[in-house]
């Protein structure tokens, strides 16, 4: 987990620049109207680091945290050989590495679409966790891709993807790597995942992409 006033774009999973392109996100727009005024708020930004983020969170008084869980997942160093000869995903040593955050409380934290890139055994883990850290009345924005389009489905291929945030109601997203999408979640499924959360509320929108602000 980094602390940055400011830095470069990183590309996750070490793909080229690609092109941004602007989606609307109610979401994030209520999030926005937050963050113009209340003072002081802590976010935490999961995902490829994104300078855009850091240089308007912190333009608007407030600090920003980073933590790349998809990235960090996705290396080989958390399969640890069990007794039965089986590899599994050693879920507390990730978490004492990536979410350990030394006391600190977040006011709003941009989870974007990252559940759909964790592998599952790790996601529940990691939401708990984050349910953990939050100020009470933190408010998550997530999204969940849709399931994936027979052939021939107008239903766009899901992309690894880095979000810009803006100064209104539209994120711009840039490919962001090479990472597969793991999972598709029902809203079913999605409310289960989010059961220890005090609320959530799902927005529709026009792409395959939905939105759910979650509150601690």
């Amino acid at each position: 987990m980094l602390s940055f006033l400011g830095g470069k774009d990183r590309p996750g999973g070490g793909a080229a620049t690609s092109e941004r392109v602007s989606r609307h996100s109610s979401g994030w727009g209520q999030l926005l109207d937050r963050m113009r005024t209340e003072e002081s708020l802590r976010v935490l930004d999961i995902g490829p680091t994104s300078s855009t983020n850091i240089n308007f969170v912190t333009s608007l008084g407030h600090s920003i945290y980073l933590a790349n869980l998809v990235e960090d997942a996705a290396k080989g160093d958390w399969m640890v050989a069990q007794e039965d000869g089986e590899a599994r995903f050693d879920v507390e040593k990730f978490l004492a590495a990536h979410l350990n955050f030394s006391g600190r409380g977040f006011d709003v934290v941009l989870f974007w679409d990252t559940a759909d890139y964790l592998p599952q055994e790790l996601l529940a883990p990691v939401l708990e966790r984050i349910h953990e850290v939050m100020a009470p009345g933190g408010q998550m924005l997530a999204m969940f891709h849709a399931p994936p389009g027979p052939f021939g489905s107008s239903t766009p291929k899901p992309e690894f993807s880095r979000y810009h945030l803006t100064d209104s109601n539209r994120v711009d997203v840039q490919r962001a790597g090479g990472y597969a999408l793991l999972h598709s979640y029902t809203n079913r499924q999605i409310e289960r995942l989010l059961g220890s959360f005090k609320g959530f509320h799902f927005f529709l929108s026009k792409d395959s992409v939905r939105e759910v602000l979650i509150t601690r």
